[in-house]
């Protein structure tokens, strides 16, 4: 008896396995075998195979949330890659971007730069939920942020790049101001954005890499009306921004504080769809924010635009290497932090 029950269990375990992979076979047909990666483990581990025994179907289960999310909403893939820069850029990638304010705790979530602006939320912690019924205490909610991030690239048509795992959760969260000074502002000139890009081990490359984000997602008014109106107190438009772009952005954005939260796409070629036409736009002078044209001012950060504008590929496999250093910024491994259960609270 007991030797069916072994039968039957390993030939559901394979039945399993061959369905998995059918629905996405860029996920490993036998990830029990992908490496040394025990999962939720101390001694700092940190590496691809983390989760492969203790959550070997982590990646298929944030993949399918992910994909979910976007058919849902077309506009998330863009809102979860900037979760994910803002919960990095601050104190370091710890999930500290998502966790609720309570009585005695003030959270990341409605300082001024997130406030009414930082979306995605509820697509963490829904797949969250789902690795919890799979793996209960074993992945930290940053690295499902982490992954979710590369999954919203890749299903938005940009590169797919391996994400070492092994990171765990915060126990605090930085103060609405020091959120207010690390990240940086579409309005700042470009010397104090590439300050605080070299303040978390990043470099001037990474700027004009990382900044390609806004090849997807939206912009609200207020943050770049001021070029439409009033350049720099000038009471004229911004002397670089394209002509024709300048009238329909006009038109868009009216000088009038009821189009502050409208919405306009940072890459209107191609609202959705993750590509190097950010970069065509920037040499064309049709940047929308200050913080993305201001690129084409420096003679550094200029050629590397003018490279991913007619090298694609060459954007994509840079862009994968410095996703893979800002997710790095101040990470806890091994016994630091925590596994939350739930993403919006410690334990």
């Amino acid at each position: 008896m007991g030797h069916n029950k072994l039968l039957f269990s390993y030939s559901s375990t394979i039945s399993f396995l061959l369905i998995m992979y059918l629905f996405d076979p860029i996920v490993s047909l036998f990830p029990y075998y992908g490496g040394a990666g025990g999962g939720g483990g101390g001694g700092g581990q940190f590496d691809n195979n983390f989760y492969d025994r203790s959550c070997p179907y982590l990646q298929v289960i944030v993949r399918n949330g992910v994909r979910a999310a976007v058919k849902n909403d077309n506009r998330i893939a863009a809102s979860l890659l900037r979760l994910h820069f803002h919960d990095c850029f601050v104190n370091g990638c710890d999930a500290s971007i998502l966790l609720d304010d309570t009585d005695v705790f003030k959270g990341e979530k409605n300082a001024l730069p997130n406030r009414n602006s930082v979306r995605g939320y509820e697509v963490i912690d829904s797949i969250k939920a789902d690795v919890e019924r799979a793996c209960s205490w074993t992945v930290s909610c940053v690295d499902i942020l982490t992954l979710a991030a590369r999954e919203a690239v890749f299903l938005s048509g940009g590169t797919f790049w391996p994400v070492q795992l092994g990171r765990r959760d915060g126990l605090t969260a930085a103060s609405e101001d020091s959120v207010s000074a690390q990240l940086p502002s579409p309005i700042e000139p470009l010397e104090n954005i590439t300050a605080k890009f070299t303040a978390k081990g990043l470099d001037i490359k990474d700027v004009v890499v990382l900044s390609g984000a806004h090849t997807v997602g939206f912009a609200q008014c207020f943050t770049f009306k001021h070029r439409l109106f009033d350049f720099q107190g000038s009471g004229q438009p911004d002397p670089t921004l394209d002509a024709s772009t300048l009238i329909n952005l006009q038109k868009t954005c009216p000088n009038q504080a009821t189009s502050n939260n409208k919405l306009t796409p940072l890459d209107s070629p191609s609202v959705y769809r993750f590509d190097n036409s950010y970069y065509t736009n920037l040499v064309k002078n049709t940047g929308l924010l200050d913080s993305d044209q201001a690129l084409m001012g420096d003679p550094t950060t200029a050629a590397y635009v003018k490279s991913y504008s007619m090298y694609p590929y060459l954007f994509s496999n840079d862009f994968a290497a410095s996703m893979a250093k800002m997710s790095n910024i101040g990470i806890l491994t091994g016994y630091d932090g925590q596994i939350r259960k739930v993403c919006s609270s410690v334990n």
